[in-house]
């Protein structure tokens, strides 16, 4: 055990250390397919929020940075310790704290995972609408730290939508609330905002009260395959243009179903390029008739349009959907992919330019994703042995990035900047926004020690 450790095992306990092999899950996330693999002086998993509190009271004595960490599904190299210092993990607060199903209420710690929240929701008929994916091994804390989103992101909203109010522990330990188990609260700024999606640069987040909602009474899925991207993009318009407001508006492009088509169930036509997937959901009658004008919508020049209801229709559907990651990764042996967000207006086009981008650098390319919120994958398949595709891969990006930044999107969707895009912040904000946004970094954190180099690149 090194000094810092044993230091940190007197501080903390024993338990709270993570060493040897153990240590190894904490220096990646889902980038490590790019490369990035971190390394950390120590890696910690706090017992609880006192535990948090003198953690990083130690740290800022002391200088050293502090990394928070989830459950390592990030997509951009957020929780990764790049440059050293404490990885704290969140993983051991993991408590419910409260729940009131009558008030539609719940209060967790930051270690709690998706999946519990879902099940401990829908025991009592509720639900928490966000859905990002891995929710058995993404914690709530993450998500918030991301502000994740998901399918569900069209009528829901991304995660902080559904947070009342947040506990974090910022600079020098000291615990902080904004928010908390009100529904309305205009008494001050709005910090929680801040906190939320900052990638824990402000601070590390420890506890959350969520707003649930009855559960669904109903849900119908729409599933349409067309011949063409442009058969395909026309439809989502004449969703888009319709003023229904399914839950989810989920595409497909071509490449994308050449991955993944084998094992959508029931099989898809060997002519379909395009495919759109559309759940809605609400009372009996209210799924059922927005479902039914969604196939209304989509119909005219769809190959097929079929509606699904049966709960194990809709659960293999589901599989289908939360596998196409990995089924685009084993195409190559691997992928680039990034979550790139444009005005609906520029949806149609930003899926032919990831295509575009991908000819230029040689490269397969694809994009699937959220539809309804202009939010695409755009992937990018490589061999991950290779360094002159992965380097092809980055090149792609930043080409995609400037394309993406000139038509007046933004370079993240829902994924954040963490370590991979960092470079991005200078490039999509002008230099007052950007000197704003570093004002707040150094008024949380005036070390600089709380994620160090993750979502604002040094000026």
């Amino acid at each position: 055990m090194s000094d810092l450790a044993e230091e940190l095992s007197r501080l903390l306990g024993p338990a709270a250390i993570r060493q040897g092999a153990d240590q190894d899950q904490y220096l990646r996330d889902s980038t490590e397919m790019q490369g990035l693999v971190g390394r950390a002086d120590a890696v910690v998993a706090p017992a609880d929020v006192e535990a948090v509190q003198e953690l990083v009271s130690w740290c800022y004595e002391r200088g050293i940075p502090i990394i928070p960490r989830g459950g390592g599904t990030g997509f951009a190299g957020g929780a990764v310790p790049v440059e050293g210092g404490v990885v704290c993990s969140l993983e051991r607060l993991n408590r419910v704290l409260s729940f009131q199903p009558e008030h539609w209420q719940m209060q967790v710690e930051a270690g709690v995972t998706t999946a519990r929240i879902h099940q401990r929701a829908q025991e009592s008929g509720l639900l928490f609408p966000p859905n990002p994916g891995a929710s058995e091994q993404s914690q709530i804390g993450g998500n918030l730290a991301c502000n994740a989103g998901g399918p569900r992101s069209f009528k829901y909203g991304v995660t902080g939508r559904w947070v009342t109010g947040l506990e974090a522990v910022v600079a020098a330990g000291r615990l902080v609330r904004f928010g908390g188990p009100l529904r309305k609260d205009v008494a001050g700024y709005d910090l929680k905002a801040l906190i939320i999606g900052s990638e824990g640069t402000l601070g590390v987040i420890v506890r959350a009260w969520l707003r649930l909602v009855p559960a669904p009474e109903a849900v119908r899925a729409v599933v349409a395959a067309f011949p063409s991207h442009a058969s395909g993009l026309e439809a989502l318009s004449r969703i888009c243009s319709s003023g229904l407001q399914p839950a989810t508006i989920e595409f497909f492009d071509a490449g994308c179903l050449s991955a993944a088509r084998a094992s959508f169930p029931g099989g898809l036509a060997a002519e379909a390029r395009f495919l759109i997937v559309s759940e809605s959901d609400g009372a009996e009658t209210e799924a059922e008739s927005v479902a039914a004008g969604v196939r209304e919508a989509l119909v005219e020049g769809a190959i097929s349009a079929e509606m699904i209801a049966s709960r194990s229709g809709l659960e293999r559907l589901t599989r289908w959907r939360n596998g196409i990651s990995f089924a685009v990764s084993a195409r190559r042996g691997g992928k680039v992919s990034e979550d790139i967000s444009v005005p609906l207006d520029m949806f149609g086009p930003a899926v032919e330019e990831v295509l575009v981008v991908g000819r230029r650098f040689d490269l397969e390319a694809c994009s699937w994703g959220h539809a309804g919120d202009g939010n695409l994958h755009a992937t990018f398949m490589i061999d991950a042995r290779s360094p002159e595709q992965r380097s092809a891969a980055e090149e792609a990006a930043q080409a995609l990035f400037a394309w993406t930044l000139a038509v007046g999107g933004s370079v993240s969707g829902e994924h954040g900047l963490g370590w991979i895009k960092r470079q991005q912040f200078d490039r999509q904000f002008g230099p007052l926004e950007a000197e704003l946004q570093r004002g707040i970094k150094a008024l949380f954190d005036p070390r600089g020690l709380f994620n160090p180099g993750k979502k604002i690149s040094v000026a």
